[in-house]
Protein backbone atom coordinates (compact mmCIF):
# COMPACT_ATOMS: atom_id res chain seq x y z
CA UNK A 1 0.00 0.00 0.00
CA UNK A 2 1.63 3.38 -0.56
CA UNK A 3 2.72 4.72 2.40
CA UNK A 4 1.99 8.49 1.23
CA UNK A 5 -1.65 7.36 0.77
CA UNK A 6 -1.74 5.83 4.39
CA UNK A 7 0.08 9.24 5.68
CA UNK A 8 -2.71 10.99 4.07
CA UNK A 9 -5.64 9.06 5.14
CA UNK A 10 -4.41 9.16 8.60
CA UNK A 11 -4.25 12.85 8.12
CA UNK A 12 -8.04 12.53 7.08
CA UNK A 13 -8.90 10.73 10.34
CA UNK A 14 -7.58 12.89 12.64
CA UNK A 15 -10.19 15.27 12.09
CA UNK A 16 -12.45 12.36 13.45
CA UNK A 17 -10.87 11.62 16.47
CA UNK A 18 -13.33 13.09 18.81
CA UNK A 19 -13.15 12.44 22.71
CA UNK A 20 -17.21 11.61 23.42
CA UNK A 21 -19.41 8.90 21.59
CA UNK A 22 -19.61 8.80 18.11
CA UNK A 23 -21.32 6.72 15.26
CA UNK A 24 -18.50 4.83 13.39
CA UNK A 25 -19.02 5.41 9.68
CA UNK A 26 -16.35 3.83 7.88
CA UNK A 27 -12.85 4.01 6.64
CA UNK A 28 -11.01 6.44 4.41
CA UNK A 29 -10.56 5.59 0.95
CA UNK A 30 -7.56 7.61 -0.51
CA UNK A 31 -5.54 6.33 -3.70
CA UNK A 32 -7.80 3.83 -4.57
CA UNK A 33 -7.75 1.55 -1.50
CA UNK A 34 -9.62 1.50 1.64
CA UNK A 35 -7.38 2.29 5.30
CA UNK A 36 -9.73 0.47 8.24
CA UNK A 37 -6.94 2.07 10.97
CA UNK A 38 -8.52 5.37 9.22
CA UNK A 39 -11.88 5.46 10.85
CA UNK A 40 -14.59 8.04 10.03
CA UNK A 41 -17.05 9.44 12.68
CA UNK A 42 -19.88 11.53 13.52
CA UNK A 43 -19.56 12.73 17.35
CA UNK A 44 -23.77 11.84 18.36
CA UNK A 45 -23.85 15.34 20.02
CA UNK A 46 -24.23 16.46 16.90
CA UNK A 47 -26.88 14.42 15.44
CA UNK A 48 -29.14 17.15 16.55
CA UNK A 49 -27.20 19.97 14.04
CA UNK A 50 -29.22 17.53 10.91
CA UNK A 51 -28.20 15.93 7.80
CA UNK A 52 -28.55 15.42 4.38
CA UNK A 53 -28.17 11.51 2.67
CA UNK A 54 -27.60 12.17 -0.88
CA UNK A 55 -27.33 10.28 -4.18
CA UNK A 56 -28.67 8.29 -7.24
CA UNK A 57 -30.61 5.24 -7.52
CA UNK A 58 -28.57 2.21 -6.16
CA UNK A 59 -25.57 4.13 -4.99
CA UNK A 60 -26.61 2.97 -1.20
CA UNK A 61 -28.50 5.72 0.61
CA UNK A 62 -30.70 3.39 2.54
CA UNK A 63 -28.07 1.03 3.57
CA UNK A 64 -26.22 4.24 4.96
CA UNK A 65 -29.56 5.08 6.99
CA UNK A 66 -29.79 1.50 8.09
CA UNK A 67 -26.20 1.92 9.80
CA UNK A 68 -27.00 5.24 11.20
CA UNK A 69 -30.28 4.00 12.37
CA UNK A 70 -28.51 1.18 14.37
CA UNK A 71 -25.91 2.82 15.49
CA UNK A 72 -28.34 5.22 17.27
CA UNK A 73 -30.70 2.94 18.45
CA UNK A 74 -27.47 0.81 20.37
CA UNK A 75 -26.86 4.57 21.59
CA UNK A 76 -30.30 4.47 23.32
CA UNK A 77 -31.30 6.90 20.81
CA UNK A 78 -35.08 6.97 19.62
CA UNK A 79 -35.32 6.56 15.76
CA UNK A 80 -38.14 7.78 13.00
CA UNK A 81 -37.59 5.81 9.32
CA UNK A 82 -39.91 6.32 6.67
CA UNK A 83 -39.80 2.84 4.86
CA UNK A 84 -40.84 4.01 1.10
CA UNK A 85 -39.96 0.96 -0.26
CA UNK A 86 -40.26 -1.50 2.50
CA UNK A 87 -36.91 -2.52 2.56
CA UNK A 88 -36.22 -1.13 6.57
CA UNK A 89 -38.18 -3.72 8.04
CA UNK A 90 -35.32 -6.18 8.13
CA UNK A 91 -33.89 -3.90 10.97
CA UNK A 92 -36.00 -6.24 13.90
CA UNK A 93 -33.76 -9.09 11.99
CA UNK A 94 -29.83 -9.93 12.21
CA UNK A 95 -28.47 -9.98 8.94
CA UNK A 96 -26.98 -12.89 7.53
CA UNK A 97 -23.29 -13.73 7.08
CA UNK A 98 -21.37 -13.81 3.93
CA UNK A 99 -18.45 -13.56 2.32
CA UNK A 100 -19.33 -9.35 1.01
CA UNK A 101 -20.03 -8.29 4.35
CA UNK A 102 -16.76 -10.00 5.41
CA UNK A 103 -15.00 -8.46 3.06
CA UNK A 104 -16.60 -4.84 3.85
CA UNK A 105 -16.03 -5.37 7.44
CA UNK A 106 -12.53 -6.36 6.92
CA UNK A 107 -11.83 -2.87 4.98
CA UNK A 108 -13.61 -0.93 6.99
CA UNK A 109 -12.18 -1.78 10.63
CA UNK A 110 -15.75 -3.02 11.55
CA UNK A 111 -15.75 -6.07 13.92
CA UNK A 112 -19.19 -6.82 13.03
CA UNK A 113 -21.88 -9.25 14.77
CA UNK A 114 -25.36 -9.93 13.30
CA UNK A 115 -27.54 -7.84 15.47
CA UNK A 116 -31.38 -7.28 15.15
CA UNK A 117 -33.17 -4.04 16.87
CA UNK A 118 -36.15 -3.47 18.79
CA UNK A 119 -38.77 -2.36 15.87
CA UNK A 120 -42.34 -1.11 15.86
CA UNK A 121 -44.45 -1.19 12.56
CA UNK A 122 -46.35 1.72 12.20
CA UNK A 123 -48.65 2.27 9.01
CA UNK A 124 -50.15 5.61 7.98
CA UNK A 125 -53.86 5.13 8.82
CA UNK A 126 -53.32 1.51 9.14
CA UNK A 127 -53.24 1.09 5.13
CA UNK A 128 -50.12 -1.70 5.73
CA UNK A 129 -49.22 -3.56 8.25
CA UNK A 130 -48.28 -1.65 11.20
CA UNK A 131 -50.15 -0.15 14.07
CA UNK A 132 -52.41 2.85 12.57
CA UNK A 133 -51.54 6.35 13.07
CA UNK A 134 -53.66 8.85 12.66
CA UNK A 135 -54.88 12.60 13.14
CA UNK A 136 -57.16 14.54 13.84
CA UNK A 137 -57.91 16.96 10.53
CA UNK A 138 -57.62 19.66 13.40
CA UNK A 139 -54.27 18.88 14.54
CA UNK A 140 -52.93 18.52 11.54
CA UNK A 141 -53.95 22.09 9.99
CA UNK A 142 -54.90 24.04 7.53
CA UNK A 143 -51.50 24.65 5.84
CA UNK A 144 -50.45 21.03 5.74
CA UNK A 145 -53.69 20.44 4.36
CA UNK A 146 -53.89 22.70 2.03
CA UNK A 147 -50.45 21.18 0.69
CA UNK A 148 -51.91 17.45 0.14
CA UNK A 149 -55.38 18.91 -1.09
CA UNK A 150 -52.61 21.22 -3.74
CA UNK A 151 -54.79 24.47 -3.15
CA UNK A 152 -53.49 27.54 -4.66
CA UNK A 153 -52.63 30.55 -1.85
CA UNK A 154 -56.52 32.30 -2.53
CA UNK A 155 -57.94 28.75 -1.46
CA UNK A 156 -55.31 27.66 1.15
CA UNK A 157 -56.15 31.23 2.97
CA UNK A 158 -59.72 30.09 2.61
CA UNK A 159 -59.47 26.75 3.97
CA UNK A 160 -57.64 28.82 7.31
CA UNK A 161 -60.50 30.42 7.84
CA UNK A 162 -63.12 27.39 7.72
CA UNK A 163 -60.70 26.10 10.59
CA UNK A 164 -60.83 29.62 12.68
CA UNK A 165 -64.40 29.01 12.46
CA UNK A 166 -64.89 25.87 13.53
CA UNK A 167 -62.50 26.64 16.60
CA UNK A 168 -64.58 29.36 17.55
CA UNK A 169 -67.80 27.68 16.74
CA UNK A 170 -66.77 24.34 18.77
CA UNK A 171 -67.05 22.49 16.04
CA UNK A 172 -64.63 19.36 16.25
CA UNK A 173 -63.03 18.77 13.05
CA UNK A 174 -61.61 15.24 13.64
CA UNK A 175 -62.20 13.53 10.21
CA UNK A 176 -63.03 14.93 6.59
CA UNK A 177 -66.21 14.50 6.81
CA UNK A 178 -66.47 16.68 9.16
CA UNK A 179 -64.43 19.31 7.50
CA UNK A 180 -66.87 18.74 4.26
CA UNK A 181 -69.92 19.42 6.71
CA UNK A 182 -68.57 22.51 8.12
CA UNK A 183 -68.19 24.19 4.85
CA UNK A 184 -70.99 23.06 3.53
CA UNK A 185 -72.92 24.39 6.08
CA UNK A 186 -70.55 27.95 5.58
CA UNK A 187 -72.14 28.27 2.26
CA UNK A 188 -75.65 27.29 2.57
CA UNK A 189 -78.10 29.86 3.24
CA UNK A 190 -78.36 29.03 6.89
CA UNK A 191 -74.81 29.29 7.39
CA UNK A 192 -73.04 31.59 4.99
CA UNK A 193 -73.54 34.67 8.05
CA UNK A 194 -71.28 32.83 10.70
CA UNK A 195 -68.59 34.47 8.37
CA UNK A 196 -69.91 38.01 8.11
CA UNK A 197 -67.43 40.58 8.77
CA UNK A 198 -64.78 37.96 8.05
CA UNK A 199 -64.69 37.99 4.39
CA UNK A 200 -67.03 34.66 3.93
CA UNK A 201 -66.06 32.04 1.66
CA UNK A 202 -67.72 31.74 -1.93
CA UNK A 203 -69.24 28.76 -3.42
CA UNK A 204 -66.61 28.64 -6.22
CA UNK A 205 -63.91 28.01 -3.43
CA UNK A 206 -65.70 25.91 -1.85
CA UNK A 207 -66.65 23.60 -4.58
CA UNK A 208 -62.90 23.77 -5.28
CA UNK A 209 -62.00 22.35 -1.39
CA UNK A 210 -64.45 19.86 -1.48
CA UNK A 211 -63.95 18.10 -4.78
CA UNK A 212 -60.53 17.66 -3.34
CA UNK A 213 -61.52 16.60 -0.58
CA UNK A 214 -63.57 14.00 -2.51
CA UNK A 215 -60.41 13.37 -4.54
CA UNK A 216 -58.46 12.68 -1.45
CA UNK A 217 -61.27 9.61 -0.24
CA UNK A 218 -61.05 8.21 -3.13
CA UNK A 219 -57.62 7.57 -3.10
CA UNK A 220 -57.81 6.45 0.43
CA UNK A 221 -56.94 9.23 2.31
CA UNK A 222 -59.85 10.20 4.66
CA UNK A 223 -58.12 6.97 6.74
CA UNK A 224 -55.25 9.16 7.97
CA UNK A 225 -57.74 11.34 9.71
CA UNK A 226 -59.66 10.53 12.48
CA UNK A 227 -59.36 8.93 15.99
CA UNK A 228 -57.64 7.78 18.32
CA UNK A 229 -54.91 10.05 17.56
CA UNK A 230 -51.51 9.47 17.53
CA UNK A 231 -49.53 10.78 20.83
CA UNK A 232 -45.94 12.05 20.17
CA UNK A 233 -44.48 9.93 23.04
CA UNK A 234 -45.21 6.70 21.73
CA UNK A 235 -41.96 7.59 19.32
CA UNK A 236 -39.65 8.45 22.00
CA UNK A 237 -39.48 5.04 23.83
CA UNK A 238 -36.26 2.93 25.12
CA UNK A 239 -36.60 -1.29 25.50
CA UNK A 240 -35.90 -2.43 28.09
CA UNK A 241 -32.29 -3.43 27.46
CA UNK A 242 -31.86 0.49 26.83
CA UNK A 243 -31.71 0.63 22.95
CA UNK A 244 -33.14 3.20 21.24
CA UNK A 245 -37.06 1.80 19.54
CA UNK A 246 -36.91 2.19 15.86
CA UNK A 247 -40.26 3.48 14.68
CA UNK A 248 -40.65 2.13 11.31
CA UNK A 249 -43.27 4.50 9.18
CA UNK A 250 -44.47 2.08 6.10
CA UNK A 251 -45.04 3.56 3.26
CA UNK A 252 -45.35 0.93 0.29
CA UNK A 253 -49.26 1.06 0.68
CA UNK A 254 -49.15 5.14 -0.28
CA UNK A 255 -46.09 5.53 -2.22
CA UNK A 256 -48.07 6.59 -5.06
CA UNK A 257 -50.00 9.11 -2.67
CA UNK A 258 -46.41 11.07 -2.44
CA UNK A 259 -47.69 14.92 -1.41
CA UNK A 260 -49.81 12.66 1.30
CA UNK A 261 -47.57 10.65 2.98
CA UNK A 262 -44.45 13.26 3.04
CA UNK A 263 -46.50 16.12 4.69
CA UNK A 264 -48.04 13.34 7.29
CA UNK A 265 -44.47 12.69 8.20
CA UNK A 266 -44.05 16.55 8.30
CA UNK A 267 -47.03 16.80 10.53
CA UNK A 268 -45.58 14.38 13.19
CA UNK A 269 -42.29 16.36 12.80
CA UNK A 270 -44.41 19.86 13.84
CA UNK A 271 -45.94 17.55 16.62
CA UNK A 272 -42.68 17.13 18.26
CA UNK A 273 -41.66 20.73 17.88
CA UNK A 274 -45.11 21.94 19.52
CA UNK A 275 -44.81 19.27 22.18
CA UNK A 276 -41.22 18.87 23.28
CA UNK A 277 -39.73 21.01 26.10
CA UNK A 278 -36.62 23.37 24.70
CA UNK A 279 -33.47 21.08 26.23
CA UNK A 280 -30.31 23.11 24.44
CA UNK A 281 -26.97 20.91 23.76
CA UNK A 282 -27.33 17.51 24.57
CA UNK A 283 -25.04 14.93 24.89
CA UNK A 284 -26.80 12.76 22.47
CA UNK A 285 -30.08 13.39 20.50
CA UNK A 286 -33.35 13.10 22.50
CA UNK A 287 -34.97 11.39 19.01
CA UNK A 288 -33.25 11.10 15.51
CA UNK A 289 -35.83 11.40 12.17
CA UNK A 290 -35.01 10.37 8.88
CA UNK A 291 -37.00 11.49 6.39
CA UNK A 292 -36.36 9.28 3.42
CA UNK A 293 -37.70 10.28 -0.67
CA UNK A 294 -37.34 14.16 1.18
CA UNK A 295 -37.78 15.42 -2.46
CA UNK A 296 -41.58 14.74 -2.49
CA UNK A 297 -41.81 16.92 0.33
CA UNK A 298 -40.99 20.30 -1.23
CA UNK A 299 -42.48 19.43 -4.75
CA UNK A 300 -44.59 22.00 -5.55
CA UNK A 301 -44.99 23.23 -1.89
CA UNK A 302 -46.37 27.08 -1.19
CA UNK A 303 -43.56 29.98 0.30
CA UNK A 304 -45.46 29.52 3.34
CA UNK A 305 -45.05 25.88 3.76
CA UNK A 306 -41.67 26.33 2.67
CA UNK A 307 -41.00 28.57 5.55
CA UNK A 308 -42.38 26.71 8.43
CA UNK A 309 -40.53 23.44 7.16
CA UNK A 310 -37.20 25.81 7.13
CA UNK A 311 -38.05 27.18 10.66
CA UNK A 312 -38.99 23.70 12.57
CA UNK A 313 -35.71 22.70 10.90
CA UNK A 314 -34.09 25.65 12.83
CA UNK A 315 -35.77 25.60 15.89
CA UNK A 316 -36.03 21.28 16.50
CA UNK A 317 -32.77 21.14 17.14
CA UNK A 318 -33.06 23.35 20.55
CA UNK A 319 -35.70 20.37 21.55
CA UNK A 320 -32.88 17.51 21.35
CA UNK A 321 -34.29 16.63 17.63
CA UNK A 322 -32.05 15.66 14.29
CA UNK A 323 -33.45 15.65 11.42
CA UNK A 324 -31.58 13.61 8.12
CA UNK A 325 -32.86 14.41 4.64
CA UNK A 326 -32.46 11.62 2.50
CA UNK A 327 -32.60 11.96 -1.47
CA UNK A 328 -30.66 11.77 -4.60
CA UNK A 329 -29.90 14.98 -4.81
CA UNK A 330 -28.67 18.09 -2.79
CA UNK A 331 -30.29 20.64 -5.16
CA UNK A 332 -34.05 18.72 -4.19
CA UNK A 333 -33.74 20.28 -1.01
CA UNK A 334 -34.01 24.27 -0.72
CA UNK A 335 -31.28 26.71 -0.42
CA UNK A 336 -32.99 27.91 3.19
CA UNK A 337 -33.26 23.71 4.49
CA UNK A 338 -29.76 22.93 3.18
CA UNK A 339 -27.91 25.39 4.83
CA UNK A 340 -29.44 23.97 8.66
CA UNK A 341 -27.72 20.45 7.39
CA UNK A 342 -24.25 20.31 9.19
CA UNK A 343 -23.36 16.53 8.70
CA UNK A 344 -23.24 15.29 5.00
CA UNK A 345 -23.01 12.00 3.57
CA UNK A 346 -22.88 12.09 -0.52
CA UNK A 347 -22.85 9.29 -2.22
CA UNK A 348 -22.07 9.00 -5.97
CA UNK A 349 -23.76 11.48 -8.61
CA UNK A 350 -24.13 10.82 -12.39
CA UNK A 351 -23.63 13.80 -15.03
CA UNK A 352 -25.34 12.64 -18.05
CA UNK A 353 -27.59 15.54 -18.66
CA UNK A 354 -26.54 19.54 -18.38
CA UNK A 355 -29.21 19.76 -15.32
CA UNK A 356 -27.19 17.19 -13.67
CA UNK A 357 -23.87 18.87 -14.66
CA UNK A 358 -24.93 21.75 -12.96
CA UNK A 359 -26.27 19.87 -10.40
CA UNK A 360 -23.08 18.35 -9.66
CA UNK A 361 -21.10 21.93 -9.47
CA UNK A 362 -23.58 23.13 -6.87
CA UNK A 363 -22.87 19.82 -4.86
CA UNK A 364 -19.03 20.54 -4.92
CA UNK A 365 -19.59 24.25 -3.65
CA UNK A 366 -21.34 22.77 -0.42
CA UNK A 367 -18.46 21.39 1.08
CA UNK A 368 -14.97 22.74 2.30
CA UNK A 369 -12.33 23.04 0.34
CA UNK A 370 -10.01 19.74 -0.15
CA UNK A 371 -6.26 19.15 -1.28
CA UNK A 372 -7.05 15.56 -0.54
CA UNK A 373 -9.47 14.91 -3.63
CA UNK A 374 -10.96 16.29 -6.27
CA UNK A 375 -14.35 16.78 -5.07
CA UNK A 376 -16.34 16.75 -8.73
CA UNK A 377 -14.07 13.82 -10.10
CA UNK A 378 -14.53 11.70 -6.72
CA UNK A 379 -18.43 12.67 -6.61
CA UNK A 380 -18.71 11.22 -10.12
CA UNK A 381 -16.76 7.62 -9.25
CA UNK A 382 -17.50 6.70 -6.12
CA UNK A 383 -18.29 2.59 -5.79
CA UNK A 384 -21.42 1.52 -4.09
CA UNK A 385 -21.65 2.18 -0.57
CA UNK A 386 -18.88 4.65 -0.90
CA UNK A 387 -19.58 8.19 0.17
CA UNK A 388 -17.80 11.78 0.46
CA UNK A 389 -18.68 12.89 3.88
CA UNK A 390 -18.18 15.52 6.05
CA UNK A 391 -19.29 16.53 9.63
CA UNK A 392 -19.42 18.90 12.44
CA UNK A 393 -16.83 18.66 15.14
CA UNK A 394 -17.78 18.29 18.66
CA UNK A 395 -16.64 22.03 18.40
CA UNK A 396 -19.27 22.26 15.56
CA UNK A 397 -16.62 22.96 12.68
CA UNK A 398 -16.88 21.11 9.92
CA UNK A 399 -14.55 17.66 9.29
CA UNK A 400 -11.90 17.58 6.46
CA UNK A 401 -13.86 15.94 3.73
CA UNK A 402 -13.09 12.71 3.48
CA UNK A 403 -14.12 9.61 0.75
CA UNK A 404 -15.21 6.80 2.79
CA UNK A 405 -16.06 2.99 2.74
CA UNK A 406 -18.66 2.80 4.89
CA UNK A 407 -19.88 0.03 7.20
CA UNK A 408 -22.44 -2.98 6.45
CA UNK A 409 -25.55 -2.74 8.43
CA UNK A 410 -25.78 -5.29 11.21
CA UNK A 411 -29.54 -6.24 10.56
CA UNK A 412 -31.13 -7.90 7.47
CA UNK A 413 -30.98 -5.61 4.72
CA UNK A 414 -34.42 -6.17 2.86
CA UNK A 415 -38.06 -6.59 3.62
CA UNK A 416 -39.27 -8.79 6.48
CA UNK A 417 -41.06 -12.16 6.16
CA UNK A 418 -45.22 -11.06 5.94
CA UNK A 419 -45.54 -13.84 8.89
CA UNK A 420 -42.79 -12.24 11.33
CA UNK A 421 -43.86 -8.81 10.59
CA UNK A 422 -48.02 -9.62 11.65
CA UNK A 423 -46.47 -11.26 14.47
CA UNK A 424 -44.58 -8.40 15.57
CA UNK A 425 -47.42 -5.59 15.03
CA UNK A 426 -50.15 -8.23 16.84
CA UNK A 427 -47.65 -8.28 19.69
CA UNK A 428 -47.08 -4.50 19.88
CA UNK A 429 -48.15 -2.84 22.80
CA UNK A 430 -49.57 0.20 20.94
CA UNK A 431 -52.59 -2.09 19.21
CA UNK A 432 -54.38 -2.08 22.36
CA UNK A 433 -54.76 2.10 22.44
CA UNK A 434 -54.21 2.92 18.39
CA UNK A 435 -55.90 -0.26 16.39
CA UNK A 436 -59.63 0.16 16.29
CA UNK A 437 -60.68 3.59 14.99
CA UNK A 438 -63.19 5.27 17.30
CA UNK A 439 -65.67 7.94 16.21
CA UNK A 440 -66.88 10.22 18.39
CA UNK A 441 -69.25 13.53 18.62
CA UNK A 442 -67.96 15.93 16.24
CA UNK A 443 -68.89 18.94 13.70
CA UNK A 444 -70.69 16.49 11.34
CA UNK A 445 -73.22 15.52 14.18
CA UNK A 446 -73.64 18.79 15.45
CA UNK A 447 -74.56 20.12 12.21
CA UNK A 448 -76.83 17.65 11.00
CA UNK A 449 -78.39 18.18 14.49
CA UNK A 450 -78.53 22.26 13.99
CA UNK A 451 -80.51 21.11 10.29
CA UNK A 452 -82.45 18.74 11.83
CA UNK A 453 -86.08 19.65 11.48
CA UNK A 454 -87.90 20.49 14.30
CA UNK A 455 -90.15 18.14 16.30
CA UNK A 456 -94.19 18.43 15.86
CA UNK A 457 -95.68 19.74 18.65
CA UNK A 458 -97.45 17.49 20.99
CA UNK A 459 -101.16 16.59 20.43
CA UNK A 460 -103.39 18.41 22.69
CA UNK A 461 -105.20 15.99 25.57
CA UNK A 462 -109.06 16.03 24.41
CA UNK A 463 -111.33 17.98 26.85
CA UNK A 464 -112.83 16.06 29.94
CA UNK A 465 -115.87 15.61 30.44
CA UNK A 466 -117.05 17.10 34.10
CA UNK A 467 -118.49 14.42 36.25
CA UNK A 468 -121.92 14.64 37.72
CA UNK A 469 -121.95 17.04 41.05
CA UNK A 470 -122.61 14.92 43.97
CA UNK A 471 -124.43 15.99 47.25
CA UNK A 472 -121.57 17.74 49.83
CA UNK A 473 -120.37 15.17 52.64
CA UNK A 474 -120.50 16.10 56.23
CA UNK A 475 -117.24 17.81 56.96
CA UNK A 476 -114.44 15.45 58.30
CA UNK A 477 -111.06 16.84 60.15
CA UNK A 478 -108.83 17.43 58.01
CA UNK A 479 -105.34 15.53 58.46
CA UNK A 480 -102.42 17.41 59.35
CA UNK A 481 -100.48 18.15 56.17
CA UNK A 482 -97.29 16.34 55.26
CA UNK A 483 -93.96 16.93 54.03
CA UNK A 484 -93.75 16.68 50.27
CA UNK A 485 -90.66 14.62 50.02
CA UNK A 486 -87.81 15.80 47.85
CA UNK A 487 -87.21 14.98 43.92
CA UNK A 488 -85.66 11.80 43.23
CA UNK A 489 -82.09 12.37 41.79
CA UNK A 490 -83.50 9.29 38.90
CA UNK A 491 -86.16 11.92 37.60
CA UNK A 492 -86.50 14.39 34.74
CA UNK A 493 -83.87 17.11 35.85
CA UNK A 494 -81.46 13.58 36.55
CA UNK A 495 -81.88 12.18 33.09
CA UNK A 496 -80.93 15.34 31.29
CA UNK A 497 -77.76 15.79 33.18
CA UNK A 498 -76.69 12.00 32.81
CA UNK A 499 -77.32 12.68 29.09
CA UNK A 500 -74.44 11.98 26.59
CA UNK A 501 -75.90 14.96 24.86
CA UNK A 502 -75.58 17.44 28.25
CA UNK A 503 -72.12 15.37 28.71
CA UNK A 504 -70.67 16.55 25.44
CA UNK A 505 -71.98 20.14 25.94
CA UNK A 506 -70.35 20.53 28.96
CA UNK A 507 -66.99 18.77 27.91
CA UNK A 508 -67.02 21.18 24.59
CA UNK A 509 -68.01 24.07 27.16
CA UNK A 510 -65.18 23.17 29.57
CA UNK A 511 -62.86 22.64 26.85
CA UNK A 512 -63.54 26.26 25.27
CA UNK A 513 -63.65 28.18 28.51
CA UNK A 514 -60.42 26.70 30.14
CA UNK A 515 -58.10 25.96 27.55
CA UNK A 516 -56.72 28.46 25.07
CA UNK A 517 -56.64 27.41 21.43
CA UNK A 518 -52.94 27.67 19.97
CA UNK A 519 -51.45 26.83 16.93
CA UNK A 520 -48.14 26.06 16.02
CA UNK A 521 -45.71 27.09 12.71
CA UNK A 522 -47.91 25.08 10.18
CA UNK A 523 -51.23 26.33 11.75
CA UNK A 524 -51.56 22.62 13.68
CA UNK A 525 -53.09 22.76 17.09
CA UNK A 526 -51.60 21.42 20.51
CA UNK A 527 -53.14 18.37 22.19
CA UNK A 528 -56.12 19.52 24.45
Amino acid sequence: MDTSSTATATTIAAGYAFDGPALELGSVVHGGSPHPEAQVRLPLSMATRHGLIAGATGTGKTKTLQLLTEQLSAAGVPVVVADVKGDLAGLAQAGPPGDRVTRRAADTGDDWTPTGFPVEFLALGGLGSGVPVRASVTSFGPLLLSKVLQLNATQESSLGLVFHHADRAGLPLLDLEDLRAVISWLVSAEGKGDLEGLGGLSKATAGVILRNLIALEDLGGDVFFGEPEWETADLMRVAPDGRGVVSCVELVAVQDRPALFSTFLMWLLAELFEELPEVGEVEKPKLVFFFDEAHLLFAGASKGFLESVTQTVRLIRSKGVGIFFVTQNPTDVPTPVLGQLGNRVQHALRAFTPDDADALKKTVKTYPTSTDYDIAETLTSLGTGEAVVTVLSERGAPTPVAWTMLRPPRSTMGPLDPAVLQQAVAASPLQARYGVAVDRDSAHERIAARMAPPAPPPTPAPPRTPAPRAEAPEPRPRPAPRSRPEPADDGVLGDVLQSSAFKAFARSAASALGRELTRGLFGTRRRR
